[in-house]
Order: structure tokens, then sequence, then C-alpha cells
């Protein structure tokens, strides 16, 4: 019998991110980290999960990426491979198949990752979808013209709020299919098409959700605010949401409902919706991962009490859950929030102020700053980042409320003046 612990090959996730490296090491899992190619790590600085690195170059390289993956296998077996980073989803699908590792297959990874099927699929299952044309061309913009304005762009492969831009009127259609178009052949470095939906009112939420074996745990369900464009800059997360038990149903509904329509089967999902009307939940996009890059397990952890990253890694070795399974719905015993701090601005950056106080405030666990003074925002519909995150725990949604109400006035990015010469 096999008593070594499990290993898991994490792809693309920052060290400086440490959410599910905590739960990683409380779970028992060892991690073998692909790091991002742009980031440099040091073996001395490596979290105490992480048994080795593996260097990959999935974009420039994917077959040598799937083939180091096989002779790494084969020489030093692992268990299983997930990932955070939404664009490589479909890469670590194929990869699972390769091995014959748990994962959620390829075609629940495309449905999941390209907007276009994702809408297809959500619609022919009678979900609440939006009215949408699928663009393989910036020159067939004119086909999205019958759809009543305002109307969305988005990337089919996009993640956060890259190229996604509102439309108010159908003369500007063509110069915004155009403008995201190449936004996103310049990031991406590579475009497949377009979504063009019509614009969805009312406010915004996230679901974190664990899927075992097809049975859907919704873990938490969190309030995103009201971004009404045009370029849905993202401001805050807090949960649990404040939400009638009639439409908290009807999301919980919905987003099961989702999980079967595109086949996801098994690990962690994070889920983004709008309530029109403040009832009726339209799926904005479901994401099979653990969202924010970890911050999904931060808001699951201190409103539960439980461990969602550590259950999703062992899905992925292929080991039952231990905190949620079975459909059951976990209670609430407090309250978790992320202030996205936003760029407010585009130009190189000459100071982030009130950061630094945050870190002797009680409520406060994670202040993780992205971007630092020298560098460049470029203007939306690109995206850069966000400066910041600020984490922290509450008794209840509404003291995080309140708290992000302070936060809104005492940080801010100020940029360098044009013509300074910096």
């Amino acid at each position: 019998m096999n008593t070594s612990p499990p290993t898991v090959v994490l792809v693309y996730q920052r060290t400086t991110l440490p959410w599910v490296f905590d739960s990683a090491e409380r779970a028992g899992i060892r991690l073998i980290l692909v790091p991002r190619p742009d980031e440099d790590v040091a073996p001395d600085r490596l979290p105490p999960a992480v048994s080795g690195v593996l260097r990959l170059d999935v974009d420039g390289d994917r077959a040598g990426a799937l083939a180091a993956l096989r002779r790494r296998y084969e020489s030093t077996p692992f268990q299983g491979i997930c990932t955070l980073y939404d664009p490589l989803v479909p890469f670590v699908a194929e990869a699972a198949e390769l091995l014959g590792l748990p994962g959620i297959g390829r075609d629940a990874a495309l449905g999941a990752q390209d907007k276009r099927v994702m809408r297809e699929r959500l619609a022919a299952a009678g979900l609440h979808v939006p009215r949408f044309v699928r663009l393989e061309d910036p020159g067939g913009w004119e086909e999205a013209a019958h759809l009543d304005f305002p109307v969305v762009v988005k990337p089919a492969h996009g993640f956060s709020s890259l190229g996604v831009a509102k439309v108010d009127r159908p003369e500007r259609l063509k110069a915004a299919v155009e403008e995201v178009w190449q936004i996103c052949r310049e990031k991406l470095g590579r475009i497949e098409g377009l979504v063009v939906e019509e614009y969805l009112d009312g406010p915004e939420f996230a679901v974190e959700s664990l899927v075992h074996r097809g049975e859907v745990t919704v873990c938490t369900i969190g309030y995103k605010g009201e971004p009404e464009g045009p370029y849905f800059e993202e401001s805050v997360y807090r949960a649990p949401a404040v939400l009638p038990a009639a439409v908290e149903d009807a999301v919980r509904r919905e987003v099961t409902a989702a999980h079967t329509a595109l086949g996801i089967t098994d690990g962690p999902t994070h889920t983004e919706l709008r309530l029109r009307g403040g009832e009726r939940p339209y799926l904005l996009e479901l994401g099979a991962r653990i969202g924010g890059s970890g911050v999904s397990q931060y808001i699951v952890q201190h409103v539960t009490g439980r461990d969602f990253a550590a259950d999703a890694l062992r899905i992925a070795a292929g080991l039952p859950p231990l905190s949620f399974g079975g459909g059951r719905i976990p209670a609430a015993t407090g309250a978790a929030a992320n202030y996205i701090v936003p760029c407010g601005g585009s130009g190189r950056i000459a100071v982030v102020h009130g950061l630094a106080e945050l870190h002797d405030d009680p409520r406060v666990d994670h202040v993780v700053q992205m971007l630092f003074p020298g560098d460049v925002v470029r203007p939306y519909p690109d995206f850069t980042g966000y400066p910041a995150f600020v984490l922290s725990r509450h008794t209840t949604t509404a003291e995080a409320e309140t708290f992000h109400r302070t936060l809104e006035t005492a940080i801010g990015v100020e940029y360098t003046p044009e013509g300074s010469g910096r």
C-alpha cells in the first residue's frame, strides 16, 4: 500500500499569492510548481508545500510542454495536475487526459474557457442567457448590430477585464470590435474570436462551488458590486451575500444546472453572474478553477471555516473531498472580503497611497500589491492588472461593507503628470 503523500502539478501559480500553497501544506499534498514565465522563483523562497519546480513554455511550445510533463511523469509519477490560471484550463485538461490523470476532459474545458461555446451550451440547456452573437472576424461586426443596445464586447478566450467593453450605440460597434480585437491580438498572442452580447443590468455576484462525481456543492455566494461599464473594473468582493432565500435558491439552481450543461463533474469552479431585476440569475461565465488566483480559497475558508483549496487539490489527485461534498450547503460562520484597488486612471504610477497603514489593521490578513511606482498602467479596454488586493475578515457582511467605504477614500493611485520626462 502506497502511503506517501500525493503530488499534484500546479501550473502557472504565483508564489506571492499564498492561499493554495497554504492549503496544500495543511492537506499534506506536495506540489510540483510550474512557474509563470515572467516569474523568477528562488529555490530558498519556495512555499513549504512545493517539492520541485518544472519550467514549461506552454504558450510558446505546447507540444514540448506536454512532452516534458510526460517525461516527468514517467520518471517520477505524480497523481494530479491543476491550474488557477484560466487560460491554461484547456492545457491542463489535455495533459490530464494524456497521462490518464483525473480531470474534467478537453470538451468540458473548452466550454468553461471559450465564451462562445459556453453561451451556446447554456442556451441549449434552457438556462438564462443574454442574446449574443459570436464573431470569428472583426469584419463581421454587422452581425451583432441587430442586438438590443447597450451590448458588451468580450474576447472568446479572455480573462479578467482584458478587452471587455460596453458599447452604448450601434454606430460605435465597429470601432469597439476592432479595438478589442487588436488589444487581444497583442496581449494574448492570438485571438480566435469575440462574443457580443446584450448588456445585463443588476448586481453582480460570484459563486464558489466544488463538484465531485457530478455532485455540486455551492460553497459561498458573494457580492461583487454593480459595475456599469464601459470597462467593468472590479472593485469589491464580499461574502456571504445578503439575498432573499428564494433568490439564493434560484442562484444555486442556475449554477448547479450550468455545471451539467458544461459537463463539469469534478473540481472547483468560480461562477460570475448578474441578477436581472434583482431576482433572475444570468451567468456571465463559469471558470473550471479556483477563482482570483486563490482569493476564492480565502473567501470560502473565512466564511465557512472549511478548506476549499485543499479539497480541490484532493480531487485533482483522485481523492475524495473532506470539507465539502454530497451537495450539502455549508453554513456561514463569518464574513470575508476582498477590496480590489482600482487603477483609477492610466499612465506611469507615481505612488500608491494608503496600503502601508493597513498592515497593522486587525481586520486585514493580506495586502497583496501587484503594481508599484514606476509601473505603467495602460488605458482600458487593455488590462494591466489591479494595483492591490486587501483581504479582510469580519463578523458580518455589513461590517465588511463599512470597511470598504473607508478604503475607497484611504487608498488611491497617483500618476506621473504627462510631460514630466519620466
